[in-house]
This record gives structure tokens, C-alpha cells and sequence, in this order.
């Protein structure tokens, strides 16, 4: 059995993290739509590391593509299983779903779809690749997902762009993110953020998302998802990619493929497996 992650703690997360308004209006869903069209049919099937609920997963179904997602989370899964079950057939038809860690799975290409070579494209949406917080866990997804693409497949991901400036500030205080707003059940949620510690040397960040679910007239229960996250420069992407067997033909700035700044909100990575 799977060791529970930050996302399997609190009840009914999936859906909590379905209602909060920076995931629905995310401008990702449309550059990895883009992605996976610049594949095409023919590259193969699709797979995305981190896939949650199926916010990128399912309109890649519903745009036609083969998409095997793969999660740590079984909470998450169960979630994009209820979404999964109200879709038409043959978008269900295009979907598989796999409870496994992204350092280290198996997923094989469905042999009727005569893809034997691998996947043609591999996707790791909203700073999955931040959660691995070692290289060696980075190396070990990384090396997995190699095995998974045909030879010339990609992989696509996004992290954010590290600012210093904000990181080196005290951000120990908790702040709310998200205004209260109504749950789809008649409770309110609201949600708010702190980092509890800054770890130059690894890189990594200590994150509390505090969810404060009040029930309708009467009391609130307050949730903390604590987790480690890993920020990377664009060089050591590159550096980190190239010696696990990818070569990096693009980062992007931002969602709207503009270039890369030091200013830039995000990082946006397209590699080709090298070989």
C-alpha cells in the first residue's frame, strides 16, 4: 500500500481543491492543449505525471487524445474517477488511470493502439516537478518517464520562476489566499497561505496551505497541507535534464510561450528525449 500524501490528510481535498479560483482560471490547460496537438495522433498516447483530478487531463480526453494519468494521491484519483464517470464514452474510452509514484512506474501503452514504441508525450502540469525535492527522486522520474517515451518524445512541464527578492522576505505570517466563497454542499470555504521556512541549501521551501471550511451557521474546521516544494533555475533544468537523457529545446516565461526573463512568473520546459 502507498504511504498517504499531503493531498490524502483532509477530507473531501479533491474537491476543496477543485473550488479554488487560481486552479479554475489557470492558463496551463491551453498551452498543454497546444502541446499535446503539436504531437499529434500518430506520436502516440499521452501520459501526465501528477495528474489529480483530471483539470488537464480531461480536456486533453475530450480534445481527442489517449491520456494515461498517473497520481500518489488516492484521494485526487477518486475525485477525477467522479468526473471520469460523468464524461460521454468515448472520452472515457481515451482515459486510464493509475495510482503509482512518479519516481517509479510502470505503465504500459495500450497494445491496441499499436504504440509499442512509448508515449509520444509526457507532461508533468503544475510544478509536479517541485514536490521531488532530491535529486535523486528527481533523477528517478526523470529516468522513468525516459523509459516511458518513444525514442524523439517529449516532455513538457512548468515550475516557477524562483524570485529571490520575496523569498528572502518573512512570509512566516498566515495570509489569506482565497476569500471566502460557497461550496457546492452549503459550506464555505476559505483558504490561506504561509511559509514556515526557507532551506537555501536545498532549494526547498515549507509550505502550509490553511483551509477554513465553516459549516452553514455553525463552526469552522481549520485543515493544514504542509509540504516541502523545490525551486530550480532554468541552468540546472537544463544541466538536470541533459544528464538524465533529455535535451531541452525550449523554456518558456509564462503560459504564452513568451521568453524566458528573469523576471519571468514561470518556467516552462519542452525537452526531447535524447536518444
Amino acid at each position: 500500500m502507498m504511504p498517504k500524501t499531503s493531498y490524502d490528510m483532509i477530507d473531501d481535498f479533491g474537491m476543496l481543491f477543485d473550488q479554488v479560483p487560481a486552479y479554475v482560471a489557470r492558463a496551463d490547460v491551453a498551452f498543454y492543449l497546444s502541446e499535446a496537438g503539436d504531437v499529434g495522433a500518430s506520436a502516440g498516447p499521452i501520459i501526465e505525471l501528477g495528474c489529480g483530478t483530471g483539470r488537464v487531463l480531461l480536456p486533453l480526453a475530450r480534445a481527442g487524445h489517449h491520456v494515461t494519468g498517473v497520481d500518489s494521491s488516492a484521494a485526487m484519483l477518486a475525485r477525477l474517477r467522479q468526473y471520469l464517470a460523468a464524461e460521454p464514452p468515448d472520452v472515457r474510452e481515451r482515459v486510464e488511470i493509475r495510482h503509482a509514484d512518479v519516481r517509479d512506474f510502470a505503465v504500459a501503452p495500450p497494445a491496441a493502439r499499436e504504440h509499442a514504441a512509448g508515449f509520444g508525450l509526457a507532461i508533468a502540469p503544475f510544478r509536479t516537478m517541485q514536490h521531488l525535492t532530491s535529486p535523486s527522486d528527481q533523477l528517478r522520474c526523470l529516468a522513468t518517464i525516459r523509459h516511458h517515451l518513444r525514442p524523439g518524445g517529449r516532455l513538457v512541464f512548468d515550475v516557477f520562476n524562483p524570485n529571490y527578492p520575496l523569498m528572502s522576505s518573512d512570509r512566516s505570517v498566515e495570509t489569506e489566499e482565497t476569500p471566502e466563497l460557497e461550496l457546492a454542499d452549503g459550506r464555505f470555504m476559505r483558504r490561506s497561505v504561509r511559509v514556515t521556512d526557507v532551506h537555501w541549501r536545498e532549494q526547498t521551501s515549507d509550505i502550509e496551505l490553511i483551509y477554513h471550511v465553516r459549516e452553514a451557521g455553525g463552526a469552522t474546521t481549520r485543515s493544514v497541507q504542509a509540504f516541502p516544494m523545490r525551486w530550480y533555475g532554468p541552468a540546472e533544468l537544463e544541466h538536470l535534464l541533459a544528464r538524465a537523457g533529455f535535451r531541452v529545446t525550449v523554456m518558456y516565461g509564462n503560459f504564452d510561450r513568451s521568453t524566458l526573463r528573469d523576471d519571468s512568473p514561470d518556467i516552462l520546459v519542452v525537452a526531447e528525449r535524447d536518444g
